[in-house]
């Protein structure tokens, strides 16, 4: 099968491609991007990739250079005669931008589709998508994978048994109610309200955390201002200990000062981003081996279903 396909690395997703690539017992594809003087990019494939399923493996993460690179790579292999470009994106950039919420403003999640579109991709396998309805601006194949299906495991080792799942806000109410019904315990919702962007103005929780061990699960973390804001308000009305998830650590600006001085005792968070610095706080669980199987699943056309079957619930999909 090793002759069917090929995994290529993005510069962004290094590291995570080399534990996928591992996973499936081949060698990284060998390439050789080229940054010239001025900050244009040139990808080149240094083997042959003809006739072959080419699986280009890049978060979408800034800067922006990160998702021309993933562009000239698609481009690169299209040129080369691949059979089916498939790109891998664990962390979709500008997924925030899933609709015009004021006049006159651009939506970036389209543009983002309809670029990829342009360039030659066959197929997208991405993570948590922040807003779910963003497969629907594809013309093509999507397999959205789910942090739940590390997560809830982790959760359980935990073995906590007063916990509480909250959600930062509204947006991640079914995440929250579907670990909820798995785990038999209560939830709560934090509903803000923002002054302007990355910017949280007021902040109220929905549901009882008093004397509960409290999991703050999100899909990403950026400025980290929201779930700090959260964690306090919970801490307030008399929870215990504050353990954040998140998928996707952005972490921008002085975000991991602000949760390295925060009350959340213990920050998880998955490896579709690397970790900029190395802080005691911080846990990696990585998503390699789910990234892997579904490649696998794509080779042998096989259903992925069976990777949700332990956070799936017949009343929630998330």
């Amino acid at each position: 099968m090793n002759n069917e396909f090929t995994i290529v690395a993005g510069r962004a997703s290094l590291e995570l491609a080399k534990k996928i690539s591992a996973f499936l017992n081949v060698e990284l594809s060998k390439t050789v991007i080229e940054v010239f003087k001025d900050g244009e990019i040139q990808a080149n494939y240094n083997e042959t990739i003809r006739g072959k399923k080419v699986f280009i493996i890049q978060s979408t993460t800034t800067p922006a250079e990160n998702i021309m690179e993933l562009l000239m790579l698609v481009d690169a292999a299209r040129r080369a005669s691949a059979d089916k470009i498939i790109a891998v994106i664990p962390y979709f950039g500008y997924a925030r931008q899933d609709r015009k919420d004021k006049p006159r403003t651009s939506i970036g999640a389209k543009l983002m589709a309809n670029v990829l579109t342009a360039a030659g991709v066959d197929r997208l396998i991405t993570m948590d998508l922040h807003a779910d309805q963003i497969q629907g601006f594809f013309e093509f194949p999507v397999d959205h994978l789910y942090a739940s299906t590390v997560f809830f495991p982790f959760i359980l080792q935990q073995k906590i048994d007063d916990v509480c799942m909250v959600s930062p806000d509204t947006g991640g109410t079914k995440r929250v109610v579907s670990y909820s019904k798995k785990l038999g315990c209560d939830f709560a919702i934090a509903y803000k309200q923002r002054a302007k962007a990355n910017e949280v103005e007021k902040l109220q929780i929905i549901g009882d955390v008093a004397n509960k061990d409290i999991f703050l699960i999100d899909d990403i973390i950026d400025t980290g201002g929201t779930i700090v804001k959260a964690a306090n308000r919970i801490k307030e009305l008399g929870a215990r200990k504050i353990m954040a998830m998140c998928t996707h650590p952005v972490l921008s600006d002085n975000a991991i000062e602000k949760l390295e001085n925060s009350i959340i005792d213990r920050i998880v968070v998955t490896d579709t981003i690397p970790l900029k610095y190395n802080s005691p706080k911080f846990e990696v669980i990585s998503v390699a081996q789910i990234f892997a199987q579904v490649i696998l699943s794509v080779l042998e056309h096989t259903s992925i279903t069976s990777l949700f079957d332990v956070v799936k619930d017949e009343d929630i999909i998330l």
